[in-house]
């Protein structure tokens, strides 16, 4: 189960639309180590004058790593993500977590990051199961 939805959300949803406030909050209770790496490379974008900030250290374990996968595997929690936080993520082996600015997506900077040779570039044999 990728998210610990309680009984009154998921009563709220099955009777219509949640909204994104109460999605976010259930995403930030039920993955708190993928909101502690997104939320962080989101301050470290915040307070400096790049295009983008990232997150490079490999998660302490698989749980984490599993956190990750379904916050950024998901387009709804992506995607909420995104709008909650005003950025554009971007994802690399299973951990490498990037946030950028909206302005940015059309860069060179990102276009690199989200490219099959990106991705190739990345790898590393300590990270081959990830």
């Amino acid at each position: 189960m990728s998210l610990d939805v309680s009984p009154e959300l998921l009563a709220r949803a099955e009777r219509g639309e949640v909204g994104d406030g109460e999605f976010v909050a259930c995403v930030r209770d039920s993955l708190p180590y993928a909101w502690k790496v997104i939320s962080g490379v989101v301050a470290d974008l915040e307070g400096s004058a790049a295009e983008f900030a990232d997150n490079t250290t490999p998660p302490p374990s698989e749980t984490e790593r599993g956190q990750l996968l379904r916050a950024l595997a998901s387009d709804a929690i992506r995607g909420g993500l995104e709008r909650h936080f005003g950025v554009k993520l971007a994802f690399q082996n299973c951990h490498r977590v990037a946030a950028f600015a909206p302005s940015a997506t059309g860069s060179a900077r990102y276009r690199a990051f989200v490219s099959a040779r990106g991705q190739l570039l990345n790898q590393s044999p300590e990270l081959r199961d990830c």
